[in-house]
């Protein structure tokens, strides 16, 4: 074994690479750069700064490899290739931008230096040039400078010059290399694991696969052909993140945190063999489950596919010739609808996927998993409440498709099942039944919390909602419908609340329908040992959350007013420092925000959630989450003068995990 060390420039390296001669090995992870990215590494390489190193492996023994993301087919190499190790997204962002691939149109402002991705402004300004133009294989730089010299441009003719031969020159950049000659693969893999885990390099996902592959060569590719096998079928959101999670959750692993991911690097090779196989073989079962008894037609649909994973896991440990029992199957259905509609995964994930995968091989399952959930002999009831404050990020938006399709509803322009309105990205199509614009007109106070309220969601397609709604109320158009149709979609049949000064009271009467609809079908899978007439769970009542703009005077304030049994507390925020804060965490760092004297922690974990801690509440949601509750707050910003005073002063005892999507906006 030996370290060899050698530099080249990036022209020839971009050369080996298209010769088939630089491949990546199955351990390396996809590409993720950003066009951004890809344009500060340009720059660094334009301004002469240091661009790293690059990391390679060669071997006289064939290796598992990975179609790199190139946009263009690699030649088959008449030498053996190198294996690219370490800096992959630099040589692949790179040849992306020397071969003009469409996501890599990196330009150039001649007169500010600086760089960024093609857009429709830079196209109509000529001081922007293309980096291909200069730098590609066919590129005439004198052509280049004569057309930026009819342009205008504030900087003399030789600087012209000057900044296009630098330009020019990045493809002649050295890159140091080492290369590992004739180390054994799962050495290698260990040397990679080393070499990517330091920042925010490698998921523990990526690491646990880079060991995998090195016990098992092909395992990746396994994992990736049956992720892009559910792709296949709607259900594109299992990847190989997904997969793995899985497979790890399948294994016979003790501990108190059975999904964690790392421990899949102490599992032997046969341990994993069996995994997959029970992971392949749940998911040949549940899949189908979904889409034909629940009319789950796509994940898009899904809030939480960590829903999925018990499912998974308990139908692969069942026998290949074992049928399971229609009781559980309904069971385990129930459960998985009533988890979703309870966020059962919208806190700390992994200690719940525990405490429901260790209770899957007792005697019984469906019991003990709704024992889980807090679910009694009453079951699940969904009521009218439920449904008050939500919008398209809510976990009933799963609920209201399903009302709609186990009712047969269909589109209303061609007639086709809802199930066939799923667009090309896999999500389903929907429109506003009372549109934007007809609720705003005639000088209404409709909140946009209230206009894109769930409640006024119908699942109809683009055509419907551009041919037949459009703009009107309707009392104009759902005329063309039928009454059965209109059933099937539970919009209610009073015509004093078709039209806009009767919406609020189309919204009370459409979430009735719906809660009823939802709730008829739970019933329909609820296990029959749950005897006892539903009751309301009014428990939701004695929790809830608000946030209200308030606007005066230049001065803008959000508040939060939270109230848990008899207390409420309220606080003010300035919205400046929550984005900022919000930003900080779209970038992964933790800070705070001021509300009265106390500061108040915005932290962000691994799975990208943000949780804010305000008075009584941890409150938990996406950065998307976030930033619609505070824009839509603004967007309807009521006067300063009647916003309410502070009371807050800290919270005794420890705060309560409460959902951002179950908070509301305070309406007009």
């Amino acid at each position: 074994m030996a370290v060899e060390r050698t530099n080249r420039d990036v022209r020839t390296l971009i050369s080996q690479i298209a010769a088939g001669e630089i491949m990546l090995p199955e351990i390396q992870r996809g590409y993720v750069w950003k066009a951004s990215q890809v344009a500060r590494l340009i720059e660094s390489l334009y301004r002469g700064y240091p661009a790293g190193s690059l990391l390679f492996w060669k071997t006289g023994q064939p290796a598992e490899t990975r179609e790199a993301a190139l946009g263009a087919p690699q030649e088959l190499p008449s030498v053996m290739p190198l294996y690219l190790l370490d800096g992959q997204q630099r040589l692949t962002s790179l040849f992306r931008v020397l071969t003009d691939h469409p996501e890599a149109q990196v330009v150039f402002n001649i007169e500010t230096e600086a760089f960024q991705n093609q857009s429709a402004a830079t196209r109509r300004n000529g001081k922007w040039i293309k980096v291909y133009d200069v730098v590609g294989p066919d590129a005439d730089i004198f052509a280049v400078h004569g057309e930026l010299k009819r342009v205008g441009l504030a900087i003399p003719d030789s600087e012209i010059g000057r900044r296009l031969n630098a330009l020019q020159k990045i493809t002649q950049r050295d890159f140091h290399m080492e290369v590992l000659h004739d180390f054994e693969y799962e050495e290698v893999a260990d040397i990679f694991v080393r070499v990517n885990s330091g920042g925010r390099a490698l998921k523990t996902t990526d690491l646990a696969l880079a060991t995998l592959s090195a016990r098992a060569p092909g395992f990746l590719g396994q994992v990736e052909a049956e992720s892009a096998h559910w792709h296949d079928r709607g259900y594109g959101a299992l990847d190989v993140s997904f997969l793995i999670k899985a497979l790890t959750l399948s294994l016979s692993i003790s501990g108190k945190r059975l999904s964690s991911v790392a421990k899949l690097t102490t599992a032997s090779k046969e341990s994993v063999e069996s995994g997959w196989a029970n992971v392949r073989r749940g998911l040949t079962h549940v899949i189908p489950l979904l889409q034909e008894k629940l009319l789950i037609p796509t994940t898009a649909l899904l809030p939480s596919l960590a829903a999925l994973h018990p499912l998974i896991v308990y139908y692969g440990r069942q026998p290949e010739a074992v049928k399971v029992d229609r009781e559980v199957e309904d069971g385990l259905l129930y459960w998985f609808m009533a988890a979703t509609a309870r966020n059962r995964y919208g806190g700390s994930t992994d200690t719940a996927l525990t405490q429901d995968i260790k209770v899957l091989d007792t005697e019984a399952p469906v019991r003990e998993l709704l024992s889980n959930l807090g679910i009694g002999e009453n079951g699940v009831a969904v009521s009218a409440r439920d449904l008050a404050g939500r919008n398209h990020q809510s976990p009933y938006l799963m609920f209201c498709y399903l009302a709609a399709a186990h009712a047969r509803a269909t589109d209303w322009w061609d007639g086709r099942p809802i199930s066939d309105t799923v667009d090309e990205a896999g999500k389903p199509q929907y429109s506003l039944i009372h549109p934007a614009a007809e609720l705003r007109k005639n000088g209404s106070n409709y909140s946009s919390t209230e206009i894109n309220d769930l409640a006024n969601i119908a699942f109809v397609s683009q055509e419907t909602a551009k041919n037949i709604i459009g703009n009107r109320s309707p009392a104009a158009y759902l005329q063309s419908v039928s009454a059965e149709d209109r059933k099937a979609h539970a919009i209610p049949d009073d015509p004093a609340v078709m039209e806009a000064d009767g919406y609020r009271g189309f919204l009370t009467a459409r979430r009735t329908l719906l809660a009823a609809r939802i709730t008829e079908l739970l019933d329909q899978f609820k296990p029959s040992y749950l005897t006892r007439d539903k009751v309301t769970d009014d428990s939701a009542a004695s929790r809830s959350l608000v946030f209200t703009g308030y606007a005066g005077a230049g001065r803008k304030v959000l508040v939060a007013t939270a109230e848990t049994g008899d207390r409420s507390w309220t606080g003010w925020i300035d919205p400046t420092d929550f984005e900022t804060a919000l930003g900080a965490a779209a970038a992964g760092l933790a800070s705070d925000i001021a509300v009265g004297s106390e500061a108040a922690p915005v932290r962000v974990d691994q799975e990208g959630s943000v949780t804010v801690s305000l008075g009584p509440y941890l409150i938990r949601g996406t950065f998307d989450q976030w930033r619609t509750a505070v824009e839509d707050a603004l967007e309807e910003a009521q006067p300063l003068a009647e916003c309410p005073e502070p009371n807050d002063d800290q919270w005794p005892g420890d705060p309560a995990e409460f959902l951002l999507s179950d908070a509301g906006v305070r309406l007009p």
